[in-house]
C-alpha cells in the first residue's frame, strides 16, 4: 500500500498566499485618503463595474482582486449593516465591527478552504463630531489571509501597495489635512507611480468620497466631469 503524500501545513500555507498574492495583483490598485471634510477613495477603473460602494449611513467599501468575491463580500457587508442598524440603532453601525467580521469570514475561508479568496478590502467610516466617541475618521485593510490593520490618514490596496504606500507617504500631508482637490490629484499620481508611469484620465479614475458634512447619508460618488474638475 503506497503512502499518501505528504505536504507541510506550512508550505500549504505558504502557497495559498501566493496563490492570492497573484490574483491580487491582476486587478488595479486603489488609494483611500482623510481629507478636510472627511475621506476619500480613488481606484483606477477602466471598467463599469465598480469598486468602491456605499455599506451604510458612514461606511463606505473598496475592493480589489476577483470582482466577483469582493462583490459577494460587498453585499454581506450592507446586510450586516442594515440587520445591526435594525436591530439596535444606526449609530451602533461601525467599522471596526463590519472589519472584524469580514476577517472572520476571509481567514476561515483561507485557512479551511482549497482555494483562498483572491481580494482584499478597505472598509472606511467617516466621523461624526454629534456623536460622542465617533469623531475621528477611521480605516480599515482586511487582507486574502484575514489579516486586519488600522490605518490614519491613508491607506492603499492592491498588486503594487508598497510602491503605492511610499508615494503617498512622501506627499500625504495631515496638518492641516489636504482639500479634496488635492486628495484627489494626490490619489491619481500615485495610481500612475505604482502603473509605470501610465496617464490615467478621469474616464477611468472612480473617485467616491464620505463627506462629514454632507446631510444624512454621507456617501458620494462623482462623475467624471466632476473628478475632471478636481484634477484641474
Amino acid at each position: 500500500m503506497s503512502l499518501p503524500f505528504y505536504v507541510s501545513p506550512e508550505q500549504v500555507m505558504q502557497d495559498k498566499g501566493e496563490y492570492a498574492r497573484k490574483g491580487i495583483a491582476r486587478g488595479r490598485s486603489i488609494v483611500a485618503l482623510e481629507y478636510d471634510k472627511g475621506i476619500v477613495l480613488v481606484a483606477e477603473n477602466p471598467s463599469s463595474l465598480t469598486k468602491l460602494g456605499e455599506l451604510y449611513d458612514r461606511l463606505a467599501f473598496a475592493g480589489v482582486g476577483k470582482f466577483s468575491e469582493f462583490d459577494q463580500l460587498r453585499k454581506i457587508g450592507v446586510r450586516f449593516c442594515d440587520v445591526k442598524g435594525y436591530a439596535y440603532s444606526r449609530e451602533d453601525v461601525r467599522a471596526r465591527a463590519l472589519a472584524n467580521a469580514y476577517s472572520q469570514a476571509i481567514g476561515d475561508v483561507f485557512t479551511r478552504e482549497m482555494k483562498p479568496l483572491e481580494v482584499e478590502v478597505v472598509v472606511a467610516e467617516v466621523g461624526d463630531d454629534r456623536l460622542e466617541g465617533q469623531e475621528a475618521n477611521a480605516m480599515y485593510r482586511v487582507q486574502f489571509d484575514g489579516s486586519i490593520s488600522d490605518h490614519h490618514g491613508y491607506c492603499v490596496i492592491g498588486g503594487d501597495a508598497e510602491t503605492l504606500e511610499a508615494y503617498v507617504k512622501n506627499h500625504y500631508r495631515s496638518d492641516p489635512k489636504m482639500p479634496l482637490g488635492e486628495s484627489v490629484r494626490l490619489g491619481r499620481n500615485a495610481l500612475i507611480s505604482a502603473n509605470g508611469g501610465t496617464a490615467i484620465s478621469p474616464e477611468n479614475l472612480e473617485v467616491c468620497t464620505l463627506d462629514r458634512e454632507r446631510e444624512g447619508r454621507k456617501f458620494g460618488r462623482a462623475s467624471a466631469d466632476e473628478v475632471r474638475g478636481m484634477l484641474e
